[in-house]
């Protein structure tokens, strides 16, 4: 009997080791995670601050940490066309980076998260829900024609919803942008034009998106028999992904094909992404082959569209260009004005706390010139401080409140100022900067300095290209992927490049 219960006991203590091995194996496990997602955390914080958010949204904000075996740290991504994309252009980046955390990772392995399905490709999730739909869908199978419906502007699965403000009414016309307004109008008018497509381009927020809106308003209230699909390029691409992904992409042809006037949005998008490249080149020969009509935008000009191919550039050129500058004082005064009858009406009979004096509405005009959405905002900022603190709006109180924009707007870097920091940093002439000299005491400053000027402006690369000596944008573009190399190159350039960036930012 004793026998038999040290046995027992033996056997218990056999399964309390082991479940506390396992307790502590699972305690390592999620160590290790935690130690690897800070890692990664760390990692993606460089990323976004070297590549920007949009370019890190695109790419990296699917990706997740799998977990990490003998110096390889494996990540998921959803799609095969993702995973390419970034083994092709940044793994090297991000082994680099997460070298600098744990140098004992030596590789980086990208693959692909088999139970990944995008949120849009649950119809019959979404069609069991009991909450009513926004507007009338018939059930049918995802791949059925969807029904034109009076409030939609056609096809709202496949394109994006139109912001009710965006009309022709609100739009403010100035010199900056009178051609663009007047050959979006008169398109929409739908009297016969002689232009496919219409290409809009211009700086963030100076309008293009409002006129495409007001383009599909327009044809709707004179023509809603037309079918208007109005979406980005980014959304485009990822509707090319999914019809990839799920084996779909005759219905995807058919859905962009079949439409009267499409409308792709910040164009640029797609730059480096060939494949879907290709389909929009094949989309955009279907549709004006059959008189329908194209509109794109993009904040640069087709010939300066850096990774788009130039048969697509080529016919992107073949209608109107439309350029919309940078808005001058007396447009950003009929912005504003406008915005604050806007308000006024929709208040109804406001108070004085919510009126805008009109010296307001001129400083602001005066200080603010970067775009129209910041001058817009910085409205809105103060009329809500008006409105919750109950003070009425005066120019002090404007002041006050837009303390860190206007601080901010005060320390827009230009080119000249790069020109001449550059040059003092490197000791070089500032006409040398500006000449032919290729001598490389000159040429590197110079290129540093148009790398500089594309990163911290806004300017366009001809313009760069003007400033320094009447050079080409082929010229900018070769100088900014020059540094960009020697960045990953040579540690004392990088060292140079990024002291100089704080020194003009701050």
């Amino acid at each position: 009997m004793a026998d038999a219960t040290d046995k027992a006991d033996k056997e218990k203590d056999k399964f309390s080791d082991r479940a506390d091995l396992t307790d502590t194996q699972d305690s390592s496990k999620n160590e290790a995670m935690e130690v690897l997602n800070a890692q990664w955390h760390k990692v993606r914080s460089r990323l976004r601050a070297e590549l920007g958010e949009a370019t890190f949204n695109s790419w990296f904000k699917l990706l997740e940490v799998a977990g990490t075996q003998k110096g390889r740290v494996i990540l998921h991504v959803p799609t095969r066309f993702v995973r390419s994309w970034i083994e092709a252009h940044y793994l090297t980046r991000i082994r680099d980076h997460w070298k600098s955390e744990d140098a004992s990772i030596r590789r980086i392995d990208i693959e692909l998260k088999p139970e990944w399905v995008p949120a849009d490709k649950k119809p019959e999730v979404r069609e069991q829900k009991a909450v009513p739909p926004r507007r009338a869908v018939q059930p049918a199978a995802p791949r059925a024609p969807m029904p034109e419906m009076p409030e939609a502007t056609g096809r709202d699965d496949l394109g994006a919803p139109l912001d009710p403000r965006f009309t022709f009414e609100n739009f403010i016309v100035g010199k900056s942008n009178e051609l663009a307004h007047a050959a979006a109008h008169r398109l929409a008018e739908g009297n016969g034009v002689a232009f496919n497509p219409l290409f809009l381009y211009g700086g963030v927020g100076l309008g293009k998106t409002h006129l495409m809106h007001a383009i599909a308003w327009e044809i709707r209230r004179r023509a809603p028999e037309r079918t208007v699909l109005y979406l980005s390029a980014e959304k485009f691409m990822y509707q090319f992904i999914r019809a990839l992904r799920f084996k779909d992409t005759v219905a995807f042809k058919q859905q962009f094909r079949e439409v009267d006037v499409l409308m792709i949005d910040d164009i640029q998008f797609i730059a480096g992404k060939d494949s879907t490249q290709e389909e929009f080149f094949h989309t955009f020969n279907a549709l004006t082959d059959h008189n329908r009509q194209v509109i794109v935008s993009a904040d640069r000009s087709p010939t300066d569209l850096e990774g788009i191919e130039e048969r697509i550039r080529s016919r992107l050129g073949w209608g109107l260009v439309a350029d919309i500058h940078p808005t001058d004082y007396e447009l950003r005064l009929g912005i504003l004005q406008a915005k604050a009858e806007s308000l006024s009406r929709r208040t109804d009979g406001s108070t004085d706390a919510t009126r805008i004096p009109q010296p307001v509405l001129e400083f602001l005009a005066q200080r603010i010139i970067t775009n129209i959405r910041e001058l817009e905002g910085a409205l809105n900022r103060v009329i809500a401080y008006s409105s919750f603190v109950g003070r009425p709006i005066t120019l002090e109180m404007a002041q006050d409140v837009l303390r860190d924009l206007l601080r901010a707007s005060d320390r827009r870097v230009t080119i000249d100022e790069i020109q001449r920091r550059v040059a003092e940093y490197f000791n070089v002439k500032m006409g040398d900067m500006l000449s032919a000299r290729r001598a490389r005491s000159v040429a590197r400053p110079r290129q540093i300095a148009m790398y500089l000027s594309k990163q911290l402006t806004t300017r366009s690369l001809p313009e760069i290209g003007r400033k320094f000596g009447g050079r080409d944008h082929t010229t900018v573009i070769h100088a900014v992927r020059k540094i960009e190399q020697l960045r990953d190159e040579d540690p004392a350039l990088d060292e140079d490049v990024d002291l100089l960036r704080r020194m003009l930012e701050n």
